[in-house]
C-alpha cells in the first residue's frame, strides 16, 4: 500500500482510484483474519476474539464503502453511461457487484449478531466465508473498474463533464 501512486490523469477518476486504495488498505486488516480462519490458525479462545474483531472491522468498513459506492452510482456511472450506454455492458455488471458485496457483508453481519459467544470454531469458520467472498468480489471489482471503466472515462468524457464530475466526487468517504 505504501508508496502506491495514482495512475489516472483525470482528477475525478483519481479521487475514485484513491478511494479504492484506501478501501483496499482497510480490507487488508480484516482479510488477514479471514485467511487465518481459512488456514485453521486459531484455537477457540483466540478464534472468538478474532471473530469479534472481524465483525467490528467490517462494521467500520461499511460506511466508507457505502459512501464510495454511492458516489459511483449517483454521479460516475450515470455520467459515463451517457457516453457508453447504461442498460447493458460494464456499468450494469459493476453495479450488480455492488449489490453482491453488500449481500455478503450483510449476510456475515446478520449471522454474527445472535449468540456469537456460543459458536464453535467450525461455525465461525463457516460464517467467515462470507467475509472472504466479499473480499474476493471487491478485489476483482476494483480491478474491473480500474482496467475497464476508468480508462474508458478518460477516453470519452468531455472537459465540462470531467470538471462537473470532479466537483461531485470531491468529498470524503470517512
Amino acid at each position: 500500500m505504501a508508496g502506491e501512486t495514482l495512475r489516472f490523469k483525470l482528477p475525478a477518476i483519481r479521487i475514485l482510484e484513491n478511494e479504492h486504495q484506501y478501501l483496499s488498505f482497510l480490507m487488508a486488516d480484516w482479510h488477514a483474519i479471514v485467511l487465518n480462519f481459512e488456514n485453521n490458525q486459531y484455537e477457540e479462545q483466540e478464534a472468538r476474539k478474532e471473530f469479534k474483531r472481524l465483525r467490528q472491522l467490517l462494521v467500520e468498513f461499511i460506511e466508507p464503502l457505502k459512501n464510495h459506492t454511492e458516489k459511483e452510482e449517483q454521479f460516475f456511472f450515470p455520467l459515463l453511461g451517457q457516453y457508453i450506454g447504461y442498460e447493458q455492458g460494464p456499468i450494469m455488471s459493476i453495479e450488480e457487484e455492488h449489490q453482491e458485496i453488500d449481500a455478503y457483508i450483510g449476510h456475515f453481519l446478520h449471522h454474527t449478531l445472535p449468540k456469537m459467544d456460543t459458536f464453535s470454531v467450525e461455525k465461525m469458520k463457516e460464517i467467515v466465508q462470507d467475509a472472504g467472498e466479499a473480499f474476493e468480489v471487491l478485489t476483482v471489482h476494483f480491478v474491473k473498474e480500474e482496467t475497464v471503466l476508468f480508462p474508458m472515462a478518460e477516453k470519452v468524457m468531455k472537459a465540462v463533464d470531467e470538471d462537473h464530475l470532479y466537483e461531485q466526487l470531491n468529498t470524503v468517504i470517512i
